[in-house]
């Protein structure tokens, strides 16, 4: 532990840096709102080549992407972080390789979203994100280890919330269009949408709870992040969240912002 008492956050990110730089920003906010003042989060950053990274999902060469992320994850323990974070979802594929390559623990994206929630009373989720987040099941089980069903849009829908997370979102694009657009995939395969109330945990919102646990705040629909709004369920160091008085929550992990229409 350093002085002061917060542990040394290595964050693996670059993929891309529009999403690494929310972590960055959030986590900075959620610490000057716990303890003040002039305080800041104690952060070390390892940004990769999103380009390279890139190819090789497109290729399925996962072995070699989790290479260099577990090359990364070997340079921030290092330099001295003591709890790492992968600034992406779609990357959890290699969370296993990444984390054998470390002694220090990797806070796992999945179980934060899984914590927010659950602390929001609610039991089935719709997942958005990469296809290859929203079509491998190495997310989607996560999130149904914590006891939760999840439900994935058809795949005209995974495949248009594909095309504007690697066309957009990650080159710092926020379209009208596409914030009108993305809804629809809120309705999972076969046409019905999930009952109850809709929630969104975005990726970029990771954070511990005073305890070390994450905690969750959840909120009404978010805004864009190019806006005034925030998002809809951020984990963050609040102490208690109220019930949500529905069923369903709609888990949103891609993108360096959320793109659904203020309510």
């Amino acid at each position: 532990m350093v002085p002061g008492g917060q542990r040394v956050i290595g964050l693996l990110g670059g993929m891309s840096w529009e999403s690494t730089a929310e972590y960055y920003r959030l986590a900075n906010e959620l610490v000057r709102e716990r303890l003040g003042g002039l305080h800041s989060a104690r952060l070390l950053v390892c940004s990769l080549d999103f380009a390279e990274v890139a190819a090789l999902q497109a290729e399925g060469r996962w072995h070699e992407a989790g290479e260099l992320l577990a090359a990364g994850a070997r340079d921030l323990q290092a330099g001295g972080a003591q709890l790492l974070l992968l600034c992406t979802n779609t990357m959890h594929l290699v969370a296993d390789q990444v984390q054998a390559a470390v002694d220090i623990p990797l806070l796992h994206l999945a179980d934060v979203a899984a914590a927010a929630v659950e602390r929001a009373g609610v039991s089935t989720v719709g997942l958005l994100g990469t296809a290859f987040t929203m079509e491998q099941d190495f997310y989607r089980d996560r999130l149904a280890g914590h006891g939760l069903t999840v439900l994935t849009p058809p795949a005209d829908d995974r495949a248009q919330v594909h095309r504007i997370i690697f066309d957009e979102l990650c080159l710092g694009v926020v379209r009208e269009t596409s914030r009108q657009t993305l809804p629809r995939g809120h309705r999972p395969a076969g046409g019905r949408r999930s009952p109850g109330r809709r929630a969104g945990v975005h990726r970029d919102r990771a954070a511990g709870g005073r305890d070390g646990q994450p905690r969750a705040a959840v909120r009404d629909h978010p805004a864009a992040r190019r806006g005034s709004g925030r998002p809809l369920a951020r984990v963050r160091g609040q102490s208690s969240v109220a019930p949500a008085p529905a069923r369903s929550v709609t888990v949103v992990p891609s993108g360096s912002r959320a793109l659904h229409r203020p309510m």
